[in-house]
């Protein structure tokens, strides 16, 4: 009966370590950072985003013009910016510098202004 109790009170002490690692790992976790872009004809607004080294974040992006896109080729993200709609992107920063985005369907004559630069800081 007591060798029953004690494995008892050590399987429960065992989950309770375990779940209390699994929240700290939880806690540790950055949270996402949600930035609203504008896209219209033939800029970004902001087209300056500042950001930090594995810090998740959401670019809300969206537009009032035409058919626009979004493309941050450094970080493999790209989207279409439908009038009325919001392109969602998710993009992790994982280095360290200065890059370019860019508008990548053409808008009309001065489209190739249409670029804006993301920093990320350690």
């Amino acid at each position: 009966m007591q060798a029953s109790r004690r494995r008892l009170a050590m399987a429960l002490s065992g989950l309770l370590l375990g779940a209390a690692t699994i929240g700290l790992r939880a806690a540790a976790q950055p949270q996402e950072q949600v930035i609203k872009v504008l896209a219209r004809r033939f800029t970004y607004t902001p087209n300056k985003l500042t950001l930090k080294k594995g810090v998740p974040v959401i670019l809300e992006l969206t537009t009032a013009d035409v058919l626009m896109g979004f493309n941050a080729p450094d970080f493999g993200v790209r989207a279409d910016i439908i009038p009325g709609q919001v392109a969602r992107v998710r993009l992790v920063p994982d280095k360290v510098g200065t890059f370019t985005f860019f508008c990548d369907i053409f808008c009309g004559s001065g489209h190739e202004t249409m670029n804006g630069t993301i920093t990320v800081a350690a």
